[in-house]
């Protein structure tokens, strides 16, 4: 279905998909679409894109401070230790998804992630390399033209896969190049495209 941008009661032009819920307002203004460089930022937001495979973002957005609170803030290296103790108690805590494939997905990545830090070249440079470092701006103008994957999120979706992460399929992987501001997919009218774009002219990260 073809959705354009719509007019909220404060002036200000929108992609269509937060609609009118004030906390999906929130983080389409302040966090979708803005070029995130840190690397265990990264790390949470693909475990939790990956989260929300079959479900809807509000959902996961929902539940995103019981997601940090149960999963000790995404700090890769106390994720990776979690043993079946842990794992029975995060299938028992009801502020999160439980789902056992997933939870193992996020150990298992805890673990690629560790390793791509620890021999290089970094979680962030590995990603932001397949970009030459700055976003690309799309200029979409309904929701219909945005891809659900591309070329480049499958190169990624594969790299990441030969590397041991969980839950990575190139929808999953587009979501989250649009949601760490990657890609720039708000629509042209709304008034974020204008103020990502303004953002992508990021220095070329630097080989540690």
């Amino acid at each position: 279905m073809s959705r354009a941008p719509r007019l909220h009661p404060d002036g200000k032009t929108r992609c269509p998909w937060p609609g009118e819920d004030p906390l999906y307002v929130a983080y389409h203004d302040i966090e979708w679409g803005v070029p995130e460089y840190d690397d265990r930022a990264l790390y949470e937001k693909l475990i939790l894109d990956g989260f929300q495979a079959g479900l809807s973002w509000i959902t996961i957005l929902r539940k995103r401070d019981n997601f940090r609170k149960a999963f000790d803030d995404f700090k890769p290296e106390k994720i990776a230790r979690y043993n079946d103790k842990k794992v029975h108690a995060l299938m028992n805590d009801v502020g999160i998804v439980r789902n056992r494939a997933k939870i193992d997905g996020a150990i298992l990545s805890a673990k690629s992630y560790l390793d791509i830090m620890e021999k290089g070249p970094g979680f962030s440079k590995l990603l932001w390399d397949f970009m030459d470092g700055r976003p690309k701006v799309n200029n979409f103008k309904t929701t219909a033209s945005v891809p659900a994957s591309t070329p480049l999120s499958v190169q990624v979706s594969k790299e990441l896969s030969s590397r041991g992460f969980k839950f990575v399929g190139p929808t999953i992987v587009y979501a989250f190049m649009e949601a760490t501001g990657m890609v720039n997919d708000h629509l042209v009218d709304c008034h974020c495209h204008a103020t990502c774009s303004k953002m992508q002219r990021k220095p070329r990260l630097k080989a540690k």
